[in-house]
């Protein structure tokens, strides 16, 4: 599937998402200081990738103030990241005023790249889709969750069941 859809309207999806048993694309993300992060940064880790068209927007804010609080309750072993095309001055303000200290963000804003290797740039918005990506300690990818509606939440217990079933 390379559409999603965004309160009943189709939208189109760049690249390919890569499938379970696949290494995991490698990507450079921004941190909120503007530091580089990229997929080697969390070797050996149970590595969440929650992609999310916006902090900014009720669904993402719920989303990731979800999973800040799910981490508590998770390994050391396992590295929650939010990944957005916001800039990461904004990702920094919003993670402030939303008290989230257990997800990283980190930003797709300068050539999306991250977007276009794990299929979620949507092309009409130059946004990520809505997802989650779970990376084995290995760099597999382990568990994928594309949510077909844009404005809806993800299945947050399959993404955990799997992150679990790794850590």
């Amino acid at each position: 599937m390379n559409t999603v859809t965004f309160k009943g309207t189709p939208l189109h999806l760049i690249g390919n998402r890569p499938s379970v048993g696949q290494k995991a694309p490698d990507f450079t993300l921004a941190a909120n200081d503007l530091s580089p992060r990229s997929l080697k940064d969390y070797a050996g880790k149970v590595l969440v990738l929650v992609s999310v068209p916006s902090l900014d927007t009720p669904t993402c804010d719920m989303e990731v103030r979800r999973f800040n609080k799910e981490a508590a309750a998770l390994s050391d072993k396992v590295r929650i990241v939010a990944v957005s095309c916001d800039l990461p001055f904004a990702q920094a303000r919003w993670c402030g005023a939303a008290g989230v200290q257990s997800v990283e963000t980190l930003s797709d804003y300068k050539e999306r790249t991250f977007g276009k290797d794990y299929g979620l740039l949507i092309d009409e918005l130059r946004l990520l889709a809505r997802a989650i990506v779970v990376v084995a300690p290995d760099g597999t990818v382990a568990y994928t969750q594309l949510v077909p509606e844009v404005a809806s939440e993800p299945d947050y217990d399959a993404a955990l069941a799997a992150v679990k079933k790794l850590a």
